[in-house]
Parts: C-alpha cells; sequence; structure tokens
C-alpha cells in the first residue's frame, strides 16, 4: 500500500546492527520516507522494504548469525521483500564473493560476482562521479553525473543475465580499468551499489528504492 503522494505506508527497514544507519534514515527523511530500525527478527515485521547498509561485510555477515537475524531476513527477501544494498550491503546479496572469509555469508539473490574491498585498502578510497542515464530517465529527470563515495568498496568483476546494470564508472577512474565498471545493479526487488549513496546529497538511489517498492501492489 502507497499514500496518495507515492510513498511506502509501511516503514522501510533498515539494517541496524552496524554501518552506515543514520545516514541512510537521513536520506529517506529527506523524501519523506518512514523508516525502522531492524536489530531483531522482530523489527522484520510489516516492513515495505530494507536497507543493508555501507559497513564492514565479514562484521555485518557474523551479526546477522549472532543476532538470529539471517534466517528470518533470508526468509523474507526470499518472499520478495525489496532491498536496498550499498557497500557492504551489496557484498551480502551478491551470488558469488571473492576474497571473502570461508566463514562469511551471503543471501546470493543478485547475479553478480563481487570482490570485498577490491578497491583496495581505507587509504584508497576515493570520490568520483558516475554515469547513471538510466535512472535518471526511470525516475523522469535530467540526466546528470551521480556523485559517489568509494570506502574500502566491492568491484563487481561479473554481472549475469539475471542482473542489470544502471550505473558504471568511467574506464579511466580506479576500477574502471579499460571498460566502464558496474557499480549499481538491480535484479527485480534487489538494488545495489558499490559506493554510498547516503553519504551524498543525491537522493536518486533512494527515490529509486522507494519506486521500485510503490511497483509493487502489497508494498
Amino acid at each position: 500500500m502507497v499514500s496518495a503522494q507515492g510513498r511506502p505506508v509501511r516503514p522501510v527497514g533498515v539494517l541496524a546492527l552496524q554501518g552506515d544507519v543514520r545516514e541512510h534514515q537521513a536520506a529517506f527523511g529527506d523524501l519523506d520516507v518512514a523508516t525502522r530500525l531492524v536489530r531483531t527478527p522482530t523489527d522484520l515485521e510489516d516492513l515495505s522494504g530494507i536497507v543493508l547498509p555501507g559497513g564492514e561485510s565479514t562484521t555485518l555477515s557474523m551479526l546477522l548469525s549472532s543476532s538470529g537475524l539471517f534466517e528470518p531476513l533470508a526468509a523474507c527477501l526470499g518472499a520478495g521483500l525489496p532491498v536496498f544494498g550499498t557497500c557492504a550491503g551489496m557484498v551480502l546479496l551478491a551470488r558469488e564473493v571473492l576474497d571473502g572469509r570461508d566463514d562469511q555469508r551471503s543471501f546470493g539473490l543478485l547475479d553478480c560476482t563481487v570482490r570485498r574491498n577490491g578497491y583496495g585498502r581505507q587509504r584508497w578510497s576515493f570520490e568520483s562521479s558516475v554515469a547513471a542515464p538510466k535512472i535518471s530517465a526511470e525516475l523522469g529527470e535530467e540526466d546528470r553525473p551521480m556523485p559517489a563515495v568509494f570506502i574500502r568498496a566491492p568491484v563487481v568483476v561479473t554481472v549475469g543475465p539475471g542482473a542489470e546494470v544502471l550505473a558504471s564508472l568511467p574506464p579511466d577512474l580506479p576500477g574502471g580499468e579499460d571498460r566502464p565498471a558496474p557499480v549499481v545493479c538491480r535484479q527485480g526487488t534487489v538494488l545495489a551499489s558499490t559506493f554510498h549513496p547516503e553519504l551524498t546529497g543525491d537522493r536518486r538511489l533512494h527515490r529509486l528504492f522507494a519506486r521500485m517498492i510503490n511497483a509493487d501492489p502489497d508494498g
């Protein structure tokens, strides 16, 4: 169910075990979308969608298990709950994770292979602009570069036929190598970015996720 203004009536959950939790809350607040912090399985009840924020992917994996959240969240996602993963959140959603710990778990919902910390250590973090004409067109906005903050970010190594690339890093920037590197991917009700959109003032990805939720008649 959505409001007359096109916003989800039920709150968007923000996984609140570690990472950029408040920043995602603030981003959705700018769009007048209500949020709920998710720390226990009962917090998953009656959500319209959920965000898996940036942070440290192995830590998030362990906390999801120790909190008892992993299996209930996996069940919700498997049943079609829309999910938006950023940075470490994308690692948690990827079908295959390279350079992760042997005991690291992922939900395997996004047909991509990602390399954890693919751009290098913290000191190799950087800011850039990415081309996102598909996102602008879908939102009915004039196309413009999307600011992006990469902090120990994963690199998308391969994209399978089930996933769609929505934005890419130019080939002349770190990680782009000799071809554009995918940095935003979508597959059904799954949206993921390798960077931290919550750390900029650009709300297009959060707006896109809200629109994805609204496309679900039960959202």
